[in-house]
């Protein structure tokens, strides 16, 4: 038995010195942070003295007496099950029209730019648009054109807060998952749409369904996983456009809850368990993705 492993090694040597830098990184960075919070959750640690071990008092409090939690479990999930399919199919069907036009590299460039810039920049610039005050874009031609008499708050007011978050983080995440279904777009082989043009596919809908989209699983599956990351991380979008804590706690969500509790309150045993929350919660919906367009190659 020795002997097989020995081999096995000696053989597939090369292709592990290549994956072992990756291995290294991902260890370090990835799987020990995640342990050491995961074992943190368990504490009460607030920088300044030794953990102590508490048990899970940090979940009970989380779920059972935690009502700014709640809120916040509320509100991100209600966010990330909007925004996270709204963005995901707009950029594919970005993606999709795009690629069937001659500039596409200029319309691509368009919706790629406001992936680049940061969130808190990109929350400040749609505040120009929706200040609660007259001079905000929005609203100063509501009243102009006679919709309302008055200033709509639509960052201080709760009712207009997650709307407008949810506006501004669909916008912006339409660049990556676009980029990435353009790609997938112009790598297919196009002798596939020309042997289903033999096989009796007569128009781009049909191309769509019965090749476009089964030769982009890998695509459709990144897109997919990156949407949910992004739309349960939201963060600095409500935060730069309503605030920490935002009116009624209407923004708030569960990265936002977590930033208080480590880097305002120094509690970091109870933002370990905010942590890893949201750790199962998404890693748990990645799997479920995975199962839906994953495929045995990947």
């Amino acid at each position: 038995m020795g002997n097989q492993i020995g081999l096995f090694l000696r053989k597939h040597r090369t292709g592990y010195l290549f994956l072992l830098p990756f291995v290294l990184l991902f260890t370090l960075f990835i799987i020990i942070p995640v342990l050491v919070a995961f074992g943190t959750s368990f504490t009460n640690y607030n920088m300044l003295q030794p953990p102590r071990w508490i048990g899970i008092t940090n979940y009970k409090l989380l779920f059972m007496d935690d009502r700014i939690f709640l809120k916040a479990l509320s509100t991100t999930m209600i966010f990330a099950f909007i925004t996270g399919p709204i963005g995901y199919i707009m950029s594919f069907v970005a993606a999709w029209v795009i690629d069937q036009l001659k500039m596409r590299n200029a319309f691509a460039l368009a919706f790629y730019a406001p992936s680049i810039t940061a969130g808190v920049a990109m929350g400040s610039v749609w505040l120009i648009f929706f200040s609660s005050d007259r001079y905000g874009y929005v609203n100063n031609l509501l009243i102009k054109f006679g919709f309302i008499n008055s200033p709509i708050g639509w960052n201080i007011d709760p009712d207009y807060i997650l709307g407008v978050i949810m506006l501004i983080s669909v916008w912006m995440s339409m660049g990556t998952g676009f980029l990435v279904f353009l790609a997938g777009l112009q790598n297919i082989n196009k002798d596939y749409y020309e042997a289903g043009a033999l096989d009796g596919i007569r128009n781009k809908f049909q191309q769509l369904i019965y090749l476009t989209l089964p030769l982009m699983k890998p695509q459709l599956l990144f897109g997919a996983i990156n949407s949910i990351v992004v739309s349960f991380g939201v963060f600095d979008i409500a935060v730069s456009f309503a605030g920490l804590p935002s009116p009624n706690y209407a923004g708030h969500t569960i990265v936002a809850h977590l930033y208080d509790y480590a880097f305002i309150r120094f509690q970091m045993g109870y933002a370990s368990a905010i942590a890893m929350v949201l750790f199962v919660m998404t890693f748990l919906l990645g799997r479920l993705v995975f199962r839906l367009l994953g495929t045995k190659e990947l």
